[in-house]
């Protein structure tokens, strides 16, 4: 409640006239006008609110822009982030992701029709294992099943599959698809797979991302279920600024 209130005192001081002359009044008799105010003019205090609420959403878009600027090449281009589409295309989709997030399976198809449409898109996947600790089991098996080139055929089984993921259903998958699951458990050790990791928690964090799934293209960070319509017009964006 302090918070609130808090707020709604400094984003009056946006919208009132009578703060021109606050500098001269203490602070305690500053809050007995603004009080006063808020009583005669309750309207007021939705237009303080908007008020911040637009200039947060301004430097947090702006914060974005320079995080995309300077973590494009981390984004877009590292070796250790799975790729899938066409490796040569000329637009790059990154996708945050969890196997044990009930978005991104209906994101799924949504992106498959992406890449099925369209022979020139670059599938970036940046595993972000934020849904317990079947989700950070499936991310080292996923990443790990690299070694033995089925990241995708497995990637694919995991989020078709229903119910949570846990250690003995990402097992069962990895034999279903064919991966030798010895080496599978050695490989997940792998110091690359805790790079991975980490490095998606850190732009994550540095881009405000709070859920998945949440998808860069180009200029543009959309969170949560984008269909192909949405996902084909964002490509073109970043297609034409490209150009």
């Amino acid at each position: 409640m302090k918070k609130l209130v808090s707020m709604i005192l400094v984003g009056l001081s946006l919208v009132l006239p009578l703060q021109a002359a606050a500098r001269d009044l203490s602070e305690d008799r500053v809050r007995e006008l603004v009080l006063e105010t808020i009583r005669e003019n309750p309207e007021i205090v939705m237009e303080a609110v908007a008020i911040l609420e637009a200039r947060q959403a301004e430097a947090q878009s702006a914060s974005q822009s320079e995080v995309l600027a300077r973590e494009r090449d981390t984004l877009e281009r590292n070796p250790n982030a799975p790729v899938l589409g066409n490796p040569e295309g000329d637009v790059t989709v990154v996708e945050f992701f969890d196997y044990n997030c009930p978005y991104c399976r209906r994101a799924k198809p949504e992106v498959e029709a992406l890449l099925a449409a369209d022979p020139n898109v670059r599938l970036v996947y940046r595993e972000w294992p934020i849904l317990g600790e079947g989700s950070v089991f499936a991310t080292r098996a996923a990443l790990a099943a690299r070694e033995q080139g089925l990241y995708e055929e497995f990637h694919r089984a995991m989020m078709g599959m229903n119910g949570r993921t846990e250690e003995s259903s990402v097992l069962r998958i990895a034999e279903d698809i064919g991966l030798d699951v010895a080496q599978l458990r050695r490989d997940m050790e792998a110091p690359e797979i805790d790079t991975h990791i980490e490095t998606s928690m850190r732009l994550a964090q540095a881009l405000g991302i709070t859920g998945t799934p949440s998808f860069v293209i180009g200029d543009a960070l959309v969170p949560g279920v984008v269909d192909v319509e949405q996902l084909q017009s964002l490509v073109s964006d970043a297609r034409e600024m490209e150009q």
